[in-house]
């Protein structure tokens, strides 16, 4: 079976809230389409995609009349369908980061919050090929040219007709690190930082040494909207070895409002800018 993704849990658990609002058991609408009750299940789980002319006999059964909402969950079904670029590196990449990539595809915004390493969208590939041979300790030099690979061309979502809007607050920690073999990585990667800044769809905030405690004390993190509806935003916590998404709309929008704690704490603009060139300046 399939690994559910994100997209797709969300379809599911919509048709599932819609079918339990009506007061229709699951069992009695798989058999008034003349499906297989196990089909409703798995779409329901998000482990089945659904095809439109099913999606919409499930939506007819379940009262589902609204225009908007129909749209809606059109629209997550395509996206739940869709076969992308990142594909190709299946045998690289874990589900949990072609889901990633896959959400920052469909995504209308970014907002990400960064304790140790430069946001993934914002690297150059010399500093993505030095922290990914550092956090992957067992990797081939072949696996981490796919990786590298991987993350310049999930940038492609900044130049696209219409941008993913990113927002990223990034602890000064990030900034600190030297790659002893060759400064010029990091040098690159802060000049890269501040060239980026400069797009009108990419907002960048350094987060202090000196900032007093704060909530990012707990960790990295980043927040994905989406055009559909505020109420599919999906929160992603990431650490060593796994990636937890979560969907829940209340802790999504905890998420949310810890973001803008940390970019109220975060240095403005025109600070970072002068952080960044001082940083950049210091490294011999």
């Amino acid at each position: 079976m399939a690994e559910p993704t994100v997209r797709t849990r969300q379809l599911g658990g919509e048709l599932r809230r819609a079918r339990e609002a009506a007061g229709r058991k699951g069992p009695d609408v798989a058999a008034s389409l003349g499906w297989p009750t196990s089909k409703l299940s798995r779409i329901e789980k998000g482990s089945l995609g659904v095809k439109p002319a099913d999606l919409n006999a499930l939506m007819d059964e379940i009262g589902i009349q609204d225009i908007g909402k129909r749209d809606v969950l059109h629209s997550i079904a395509r996206h739940g369908r869709q076969r992308g670029w990142w594909q190709t590196y299946r045998d690289a990449i874990s589900p949990a980061y072609a889901d990633l990539i896959s959400l920052e595809d469909g995504a209308r915004s970014m907002r990400t919050y960064q304790s140790t390493l430069i946001p993934g969208l914002l690297q150059t590939a010399p500093y993505a090929r030095a922290t990914i041979e550092a956090i992957r300790m067992d990797s081939q030099h072949d696996e981490v040219d796919a990786l590298v690979d991987v993350r310049m061309a999930r940038q492609s979502v900044l130049s696209r007709r219409e941008p993913l809007e990113l927002w990223a607050v990034i602890h000064e920690a990030a900034l600190r690190p030297r790659i002893r073999s060759s400064p010029q990585v990091m040098r690159e990667q802060l000049q890269a930082l501040l060239d980026r800044q400069r797009l009108p769809h990419v907002s960048i905030q350094v987060l202090p040494l000196d900032a007093p405690p704060h909530v990012g004390m707990s960790g990295s993190f980043a927040v994905l909207g989406f055009p559909e509806a505020a109420e599919l935003d999906v929160a992603l916590v990431e650490n060593l070895t796994s990636a937890l998404y979560v969907e829940d709309t209340t802790e999504v929008s905890r998420y949310g409002s810890a973001f803008e704690r940390l970019r109220a704490a975060a240095l403005p603009f025109d600070e970072t800018a002068d952080l960044i060139e001082r940083l950049k300046d210091s490294i011999s």
